[in-house]
């Protein structure tokens, strides 16, 4: 990658793509944003950003597009998709990166990487976990409450590489914090001991954490404690117990906060049960990590989808 200011696409630009190109943007990186349903109002009023973490953003001139065959290519491609998108992606990168450039996955659960490897190449692909509390609260206007940094590594290799550093230095010129981790996979694992309680526990019972937290803690902590126990089987990765404890506390001063499964449900849209669920299940079990309330509330959760989907 060479040393020129970075040029980055954003491929969806909702509550999580356009809150980190707004960043990017609002830090002084060129930014053009793939967009839909908002095309039309982002092309002629920018993009709006309410925090209680940072001031407040008016965008007003923003590279907004409406198919991605009229964008340029760009040095760094985020895709900030729901993984139940991720069949778009042969369609949506190859045409937006550069020859030297890469991707860099903004997505839960495993396996996002691999998949947009498959269509560019291991080697121009990086994974990102956000820890994000934000919301589209209407067309270009995005509200993004607490939690915003990153954790960003490289895909099918250890350590920290140039392109890294450059990518976390423009994310911090926007005010977001980015960890660079050594070990993309244990990262992942990590994050699942929050994702795999509350995102599946919320949508099925219909509650946010807040009520998570007052009515079934003890099952919150025993299926954050499977994940310790796959992430331990399958990528020989320790998550300390103090991690469980950290994870526990942060989400005791939450309050009602839904996590974004909850809110696919009530919205009627296509859960991302597989990556945050049906993945990490089979690699446990073929590492021979028996995760049974995990299974339980993977296939509980295909069965709301099921009948939602139909």
């Amino acid at each position: 990658m060479s040393q020129r200011p970075l040029t980055y696409a954003i491929i969806g630009s909702g509550a999580l793509g356009g809150y980190y190109g707004a960043r990017l943007l609002h830090g002084g990186a060129e930014v053009h944003f793939l967009l839909h349903s908002d095309y039309e109002h982002v092309a002629k009023h920018g993009l709006v950003v309410e925090s209680t973490q940072h001031d407040d953003i008016t965008l007003p001139d923003v590279h907004a597009y409406r198919a991605v065959s009229d964008m340029p290519c760009c040095d760094v491609v985020i895709v900030g998709l729901k993984s139940t998108s991720n069949a778009l992606l042969a369609e949506l990168l190859p045409g937006v990166v550069k020859d030297d450039g890469c991707v860099l996955t903004l997505q839960n659960g495993l396996g996002p990487e691999d998949e947009a490897a498959a269509v560019v190449g291991a080697e121009k692909v990086l994974g990102g976990l956000c820890f994000l509390c934000s919301n589209r609260v209407g067309p270009g206007h995005i509200k993004q409450d607490r939690f915003d940094h990153i954790k960003l590594g490289e895909f099918g290799k250890r350590g920290i590489s140039e392109r890294m550093k450059a990518i976390a230095s423009d994310f911090e010129a926007g005010g977001v914090r980015v960890q660079l981790a050594e070990d993309l996979p244990a990262a992942r694992w990590e994050k699942l001991v929050w994702n795999v309680p509350y995102n599946g526990l919320a949508a099925v019972l219909g509650v946010d954490c807040s009520v998570l937290m007052q009515r079934v803690e003890p099952l919150v902590a025993d299926l954050m404690f499977e994940v310790v126990s796959a992430a331990r089987a399958v990528v020989r990765h320790t998550i300390p117990t103090s991690f469980v404890e950290t994870m526990l506390n942060n989400t005791r001063n939450m309050d009602a906060y839904k996590p974004s499964m909850m809110i696919d449900r009530e919205m009627g849209r296509p859960m991302e049960i597989e990556a945050i669920y049906g993945e990490p299940v089979r690699r446990a079990e073929a590492a021979g990590c028996a995760v049974p309330k995990m299974r339980m509330l993977y296939e509980q959760l295909k069965v709301l989808d099921a009948s939602q989907q139909s």
